[in-house]
């Protein structure tokens, strides 16, 4: 039986140089204070810095499947591929991308996957869009076929509306009960749609902006702590494999351990808002499906150099320059988020 890493991470504003020439005007009104001194230069030691730990996953395989956040376009994701070949040449990376054009600042979901293991059909990536009044955020879906195999393995990559800067979790928490109720809608249209029906293994992971325990995801998204319960539904519902891991055993980058308390930290604070949820083919004991979710596997990402030192921080992030790279850039940096992943084995 063969394992596969499926794992997710938010970039932290992965945006092309300050006058990156592909950037649409809106995008650019946005976002200009944000960018300058944003250097071609700064840039390419970005992306340096985060295939420096997109490598290392796997045992320094990288990962077979890895879904993304707040990337700017198909250019930048480009720019990250090849930085990835170079690191890795037993890889063989493609992108999956569909644009989130009515979003408001051109942060992206998108996918790189191992075109050696894996195929997507193009009419089976779809771009579900969250809407707000200020713009939207996305949920990608895209379908990896094994290729010795023939076997289904249904992705979706999610980043719902931010708390607003912290200021207001209550205020914006409609708009995450509305991404919620869109992965929980599509996740059942899955089972209508495709040739195995109520049998398709759905692996939905990312950027969620609330905890596992907020309503949103628990009543919205239908995504519980109680495997049983998933296991024996008839139903779309998810099981949250995040709950394995709400603390982290770490080394930060001084050697020292560390006790991680969320993918993210703000206000010197640990979320847990990068998930991952599977649904319940992956979970039982029939192999019809193709695939399986590895128990106990579901995991942060946090190799020593990403993790920070000080108590109340987590992930050593990278920064945009705001007209002051010094200040408000760390070189050495890479997101504010941790990677999370799972490991998914054939049937």
């Amino acid at each position: 039986m063969t394992d596969h890493l499926v794992a997710f991470w938010n970039l932290e504003n992965l945006f092309g140089p300050e006058n990156h020439p592909h950037r649409i005007d809106w995008v650019k009104a946005q976002v200009a204070s944000d960018l300058r001194g944003w250097t071609p230069q700064i840039y390419q030691t970005k992306l340096g810095q985060l295939t420096a730990i997109i490598r290392q996953m796997k045992g320094g395989a990288g990962p077979d499947i890895l879904g993304v956040c707040e990337v700017e376009d198909d250019h930048v994701l480009t720019d990250l591929k090849t930085t990835l070949d170079a690191a890795l040449p037993n890889r063989s990376y493609s992108v999956v991308h569909a644009t989130a054009d009515l979003g408001s600042r051109g942060i992206d979901t998108a996918f790189l996957y191992d075109t050696t293991l894996f195929s997507v059909d193009a009419n089976l990536v779809f771009n579900h869009f969250v809407m707000r009044r200020t713009g939207t955020r996305d949920i990608l879906q895209a379908t990896f076929k094994r290729l010795t195999t023939g076997a289904d393995l249904v992705v979706m990559a999610n980043h719902w509306p931010s708390r607003f800067g912290g200021r207001g979790a209550e205020v914006s928490s409609g708009f995450r009960a509305t991404a919620g109720e869109t992965l929980s809608y599509w996740h059942s249209r899955i089972f209508e749609a495709a040739p195995l029906k109520n049998r398709t293994p759905v692996l939905a992971l990312g950027d969620l902006n609330d905890d596992p325990w907020d309503r949103s995801v628990t009543i919205n998204a239908l995504a519980t702590r109680e495997r049983g319960d998933v296991e024996r539904a008839t139903s779309a519902r998810f099981y949250n494999m995040t709950w394995e891991y709400m603390l982290t055993n770490a080394t930060d980058l001084n050697g020292k351990a560390r006790l991680l308390e969320g993918t993210l930290y703000f206000d010197k604070n640990g979320n847990l808002f990068d998930q991952i949820f599977a649904n319940r083919p992956l979970l039982d004991k029939k192999t019809d499906s193709g695939f399986k979710a590895v128990t106990g596997t579901a995991q942060v990402i946090a190799f020593p150099e990403m993790v920070s030192h000080k108590s109340g921080e987590g992930p050593r992030r990278f920064g945009l320059p705001k007209g002051d790279v010094a200040k408000n850039v760390d070189l050495t940096g890479f997101s504010d988020h941790f990677p999370v992943g799972v490991t998914v084995r054939e049937t």
